[in-house]
């Protein structure tokens, strides 16, 4: 079997069938906000609903007068009982057939399919993407499942064997190399048990499968934990619960925990029956559970990815319009708010003001609004504190740099917060040019030579992704050799530094983006999930 990525905009597009496409994603909006916002939902814990003395209620970012329903403030108490459930299902699901895991997530992924449409109108409704961005989401989850399915059947559930010769000399004791019996050797990748998986709001379909899928499939069990209070995003956790339990996952293998970090987040890290954390989210947060759990003596496997503060470099012998078209795309896609977004620009002086004309004329085209509407670009922030890290951004762009394009708020006549996407020139040395921001906010500098864009590019605590722009092979060489950061990129049209697809690109952060050096989508991600057990046996 082959892997096949699932690219369906682009294939509705190629076969001429894009008002169809419409069609389904309009009809599957009106389908869920008729049948499916608004309802009260529990937790679920060794398969079995759990409601508790609180709710949250969660409302969509495009207008928060939207509910889209009320979930369970899930306490420290409830993940307790949660690890218990993972912690007693492990002993089965570790030693069913990894032949049979795969046939369950490859179901899985058929009924993310069958449902794609339904799973992408939840997901722009809950947290404000456009049609288009949720679609690829939803496509990347099903590449994450028959990626990670397919993987782990071409490496034979990670098992090797090997074997010692026996020998007819004799010795009377043992010692490094000694002679001896025949030994069959197995060298087997193992399970660690429970997996917390920590999801984040901003791709809570594609990044939450992911890393449970990733966990489950290797062996492992899961409690997980969908962004719940801060920026919610508990429906489409809900919904990978539920087309996880249709593909076949037994209870207790799998539970579903809605609740503040501050409680079932940190039950995870402080438990000593969790043997592993997968999380997505900031640097803070990241490095402060593996602190906390280390300090406690547990040695958990932490997987983490920690946010960036991604750069792009325009050369004077660039294409202009690509680049400007590239980091438009990087820079403002679901407005700024994605680890991989582009924030910073470093222009060769040269070609600077060519540059920021034809990017600004890319800024002007972005239609700002509800973005279940086809035609919209750019939708809400996620949230007041958004929209309070935008204002701050503007207010310090206006008093130490130059304002060039955006910096005010839109009325969109929906109760959400909508902005402009915003440029701003500033000096490298100011604090916006290394702070993540999670906004649609582009600073801009320039550079004289090739050396100092690289320097300026690499000062960061973050190492996750980046772009460059040059027609000179010299220039592309440089970069490709000094750029730190896991996720490059040259002369692409589409996105600077966003949009890793699946089988292509191994998505990894080095530095403060990440932890192993090893990425999402590449053949060394579920490795990290098991570790390694040499089995000897003498006949």
């Amino acid at each position: 079997m082959d892997f096949e990525n699932e690219f369906t905009y682009k294939k509705f597009l190629e076969q001429d069938r894009e008002e169809e496409f419409d069609s389904l994603f309009d009809g599957a909006v009106a389908k869920v906000k008729s049948y499916v916002l608004g309802k009260r939902h529990p937790i679920y814990i060794d398969g079995k609903e759990t409601y508790c003395a609180s709710e949250i209620e969660e409302y969509s970012p495009i207008d928060r007068s939207m509910l889209i329903g009320r979930f369970q403030r899930g306490t420290r108490e409830n993940a307790k009982q949660a690890i218990e459930a993972a912690h007693s299902a492990f002993a089965v699901w570790s030693q069913t057939d990894y032949k049979e895991r795969i046939g369950i997530f490859r179901q899985a992924a058929a009924i993310f399919s069958r449902d794609k449409f339904t799973v992408a109108a939840i997901l722009s409704i809950e947290n404000g993407k456009t049609r288009y961005e949720s679609i690829g989401e939803v496509d990347e989850a099903i590449d994450f499942l028959n990626y990670y399915s397919l993987d782990l059947e071409k490496n034979r559930g990670f098992v090797r064997k090997t074997k010692y010769g026996a020998s007819s000399a004799k010795v009377s004791a043992g010692f490094q190399g000694a002679p001896g019996r025949e030994e069959n050797v197995r060298i087997a990748l193992r399970p660690y048990g429970v997996f917390g998986v920590i999801a984040p709001f901003n791709f809570p379909i594609s990044i939450s499968t992911g890393m449970s899928s990733a966990a489950l499939l290797t062996g492992n069990t899961v409690v997980f934990k969908p962004s719940s209070t801060d920026n919610p995003a508990m429906l489409t956790g809900l919904k990978i619960y539920e087309i996880f339990k249709e593909a076949g996952v037994p209870h207790g293998v799998f539970n579903y925990l809605t609740g503040p970090g501050s409680e079932v987040g940190d039950e995870l890290v402080i438990n000593p029956k969790v043997g592993g954390i997968a999380y997505t989210g900031s640097k803070s947060i990241g490095i402060g559970m593996i602190m906390k759990s280390y300090l406690l003596g547990q040695q958990k496997s932490f997987i983490v990815e920690m946010g960036g503060k991604n750069p792009a470099i325009v050369s004077k012998h660039a294409d202009l319009a690509k680049a400007a078209s590239g980091i438009a795309s990087a820079a403002f896609g679901f407005a700024g708010q994605k680890c991989s977004a582009c924030s910073r620009v470093y222009v060769h002086q040269s070609v600077k003001e060519e540059f920021i004309s034809k990017l600004v004329d890319k800024m002007r085209q972005f239609k700002i609004g509800d973005p279940l509407r086809k035609e919209v670009y750019l939708g809400p922030l996620i949230s007041d504190a958004a929209l309070q890290k935008y204002n701050y951004a503007v207010a310090e762009a206006n008093r130490n740099g130059k304002m060039i394009y955006g910096g005010k708020s839109v009325d969109t006549g929906l109760k959400g917060s909508y902005v402009e996407p915003t440029l701003a020139e500033l000096d490298h040395a100011s604090k916006l040019f290394h702070e993540e921001l999670f906004i649609p906010f582009l600073c801009i500098s320039t550079f004289k030579a090739m050396d100092e864009a690289l320097t300026k590019a690499n000062d960061t605590e973050y190492g996750l992704t980046a772009g460059f722009y040059s027609n000179k092979r010299g220039e592309i060489n440089a970069f490709l050799g000094g750029i730190q950061a896991g996720v490059v990129y040259v002369n692409r049209e589409i996105s600077a530094t966003t949009g890793a697809i699946v089988g292509l690109h191994t998505f990894v952060g080095w530095k403060g983006s990440g932890l192993t050096g090893k990425g999402t989508g590449s053949r060394f991600y579920l490795q990290q999930f098991m570790r390694e057990q040499s089995q000897s046996v003498v006949k």
